[in-house]
């Protein structure tokens, strides 16, 4: 289970302020790259949310959704974005640090550390950072922004799925299943797929 050990030896217990940091949608052919960063007051969270937090793959749907409101209630949380153009142009390993940046940039409480999910840091941060492995099994304030990021980039790709039907957004969140493949060979992809990606570049060139 996650925990604050990492945020107490950052310097939570002496008053500092520690965010968590997590991206979601490395993997789907479709949509952007969402990351979120979250703060945990001080009193903490209410005990029996606590409980229930974990990294947001180990979660289902329905336990996200429930948790969603109850984390954004209590944390000091923002959300941002790199587009499908910016994971073409500059790859996806490197649009993800920057929504990672931009989650971090744009909290209102500025945090004087970031606990950030993986072995890389995001360029040009106002604060000192540590990067952890699988952050989001460990820091507790990482698995929250995992939540968070997760719920919201489920909640686009369904709404973008209604725009563009046929391709299973609203189940897949855009990730490459048998289904999607099949719709990106039949009906080709959209503007919201990434190019850079080989099975999306593979029928832009079979569909024209």
């Amino acid at each position: 289970m996650p925990d604050l050990i990492y945020e107490e030896n950052a310097g939570r217990g002496a008053g500092k302020t520690i965010c968590g940091v997590d991206e979601v949608g490395r993997g789907p052919l479709a949509g952007p790259v969402i990351a979120a960063a979250a703060i945990i007051p001080p009193t903490g969270l209410p005990p029996e949310i606590e409980a229930q937090i974990r990294d947001s793959k180990k979660l289902s749907e329905k336990k996200r959704e429930f948790l969603f409101p109850h984390l954004t209630q209590h944390c000091v949380f923002a959300v941002a974005q790199a587009s499908v153009e910016e994971i073409d142009r500059i790859n996806i390993l490197q649009a993800s640090l920057r929504a990672m940046g931009r989650a971090i940039e744009g909290l209102s409480l500025p945090p004087d550390h970031a606990l950030i999910d993986g072995n890389q840091t995001p360029k040009g941060l106002s604060c000192a950072s540590t990067t952890i492995i699988k952050g989001d099994d460990k820091s507790l304030s990482i698995a929250v922004a995992s939540i968070i990021a997760k719920v919201t980039r489920d909640r686009l790709m369904k709404e973008l799925a209604l725009a563009h039907p046929g391709y299973g957004w609203e189940k897949n969140a855009g990730y490459g299943t048998a289904a999607h493949l099949e719709a990106l060979r039949t009906l080709g992809p959209t503007i919201w797929h990434r190019d850079s990606f080989a099975p999306v570049s593979q029928s832009r060139r079979l569909t024209g």
